[in-house]
């Protein structure tokens, strides 16, 4: 194990940002976290999705980002970016049925670094939201590495984690596919929408958090938003 890693992830980002080269990510940990024990609805959240080449972040890359914040317990769709990433790499036809986007349209996209930088900058002093999340933060910790040559550090709610521990309290058995994003979104009544786009799946993570997160304050005036946050 990692003995840093047992330190405050506040601390971690200090530490990261003496060591960090200039540039974006350098920029990026210029901004503190979250404060930890505020409650959850007076934090900022930036609520992500990516659609990638495969499922292994050390060999497959990003091909698209969604985000949308949240801001005030609230979805901010002024604030919606979808980001097409250039490949020089031939998609598999697997992928392309998939996601949809084709080599044409990957080839007219962002560079990985202008995408990064881009994303950096909106999610500086946010908290990373997502469905699945530990598979989008393992993608782009390597693009971060491999791009700006640091470790991406962020606070991070994972909806799927959220579901899970939420199953456990009631001692339920759930399904494999109950605990993807559409099936989940199902169960608090919240509409259908395209999967395997990066944005709208951003948007629908988005608001599955503001119905889990709800349902979990219930009555309570302050709910701090470390009983949400993946233990990192």
């Amino acid at each position: 194990m990692n003995l840093a890693s047992l330190l405050p992830l506040e601390w971690r980002r200090q530490r990261a940002l003496r060591r960090a080269p200039a540039g974006p990510l350098h920029e990026y940990l210029q901004h503190p976290f979250p404060d930890r024990n505020q409650d959850y609805r007076q934090a900022r959240y930036l609520a992500i999705d990516l659609e990638t080449s495969g499922l292994d972040p050390k060999r497959d890359h990003i091909l698209s980002i969604g985000c949308v914040e949240i801001s005030a317990n609230a979805i901010e769709l002024g604030s919606a970016r979808h980001i097409i990433v250039s490949s020089d790499q031939t998609l598999s036809e697997d992928s392309v049925v998939i996601h949809r986007l084709t080599d044409d349209v990957i080839a007219e996209g962002e560079s990985v670094a202008a995408a990064l930088t881009d994303l950096l900058r909106q999610l500086a002093g946010k908290v990373l939201l997502a469905h699945h999340a530990t598979m989008d933060v393992g993608f782009l910790r390597r693009a971060c590495q491999r791009v700006f040559a640091g470790n991406l550090l962020v606070p991070v709610v994972d909806t799927l984690a959220l579901a899970q521990q939420q199953s456990a309290r009631r001692n339920e058995i759930v399904g494999g596919g109950g605990l993807r994003l559409g099936a989940l979104r199902e169960r608090y009544h919240l509409p259908r929408y395209q999967a395997h786009n990066a944005l709208s799946d951003a948007v629908a993570a988005a608001e599955l958090f503001l119905a889990q997160a709800a349902e979990r304050a219930g009555d309570e005036p302050h709910y701090a938003l470390k009983r949400l946050l993946l233990k990192s």
